[in-house]
């Protein structure tokens, strides 16, 4: 499942269905959390259960209410013709072979990973469920709420050390259970070109897509995440390299001294165009 860039969209805002379809998102995220009153979570059920009924140009997935809510088994039975569930206030894999147990073995699970203290702790543990996931996300804004922070970022935008970590962490998280690591949401609409930064910054460590707030921030995020001609040029070179020489351990290669975290770093660029390919 290519998911390079998830567009939120509120659940109670079919209006904004078709917008969010043709924003050129790998994925749309139907909220029914958030973004989505106490008085109008009823409203947003019947909505995204009436659009999930009919086929759609893109992957659908369905963000429910946290598992100790009073209606997110509502949320769950409304969502049952999405393609993945979005978890939000995950507590590691326990939570996510909870939630698995009410749905379809088809559907896959995109756990927000970090929006509680103790959710930080259990980040290591997505492994053990990896073939109910879709991926791995993670949240600046809970998590500060929860402790009592100010904020999780400074006055530039940067993310404060505390929640520098927890991202890191989630990339990790990510990586080590094999799924797709998804970077948080930039919440400056307006700021592309800081959005680009972010997104860029994101590709460069290790994210594989990002979460976005707004259809015109899908195209600077879709660029970010999907590697330039350059990038993959670079790595079939590697690749072919290596291919005609299967006994070389290291090579030259443009001037550079080449080995085997190199050629699998170059395998993961080609797969990721290739992907983005179809």
């Amino acid at each position: 499942m290519r998911l390079r860039s998830l567009l939120f969209v509120p659940g109670d805002r079919q209006d904004r269905f078709a917008k969010a379809e043709a924003s050129g998102a790998d994925a749309i995220i139907l909220d029914l959390e958030d973004s989505v009153s106490a008085q109008a979570k009823a409203r947003a059920r019947e909505a995204v259960a009436a659009y999930l009924a009919k086929d759609a140009p893109v992957r659908r997935l369905v963000r429910i209410n946290p598992v100790d809510s009073a209606c997110w088994q509502d949320d769950l039975a409304c969502a049952v013709h999405a393609d993945a569930i979005v978890l939000p206030k995950a507590q590691g894999a326990a939570t996510v072979e909870m939630l698995a147990a009410y749905m379809a073995p088809h559907l896959r699970i995109l756990p927000i990973a970090t929006e509680t203290p103790q959710a930080i702790f259990e980040l290591g543990s997505y492994g053990r469920v990896a073939d109910r996931l879709c991926g791995l996300s993670w949240g600046a804004e809970d998590l500060p709420a929860a402790v009592g922070a100010v904020s999780s970022r400074n006055p530039d935008g940067s993310f404060t050390a505390p929640y520098e970590m927890v991202r890191s962490l989630t990339l990790f998280g990510a990586h080590a259970a094999g799924v797709a690591a998804i970077e948080t949401v930039y919440p400056a609409i307006d700021d592309l070109a800081g959005l680009k930064r972010y997104a860029t910054r994101g590709a460069y460590d290790g994210f594989t897509g990002m979460l976005a707030l707004h259809p015109a921030q899908v195209p600077v995020i879709n660029a970010a995440f999907t590697p330039s001609q350059a990038e993959v040029d670079a790595a079939r070179r590697i690749v072919d390299a290596f291919a005609a020489a299967p006994e070389a351990g290291v090579l030259r290669i443009d001037g550079k001294m080449v080995d085997a975290p190199h050629l699998a770093q170059a395998r993961k660029i080609l797969m990721r165009a290739r992907e983005n390919e179809c």
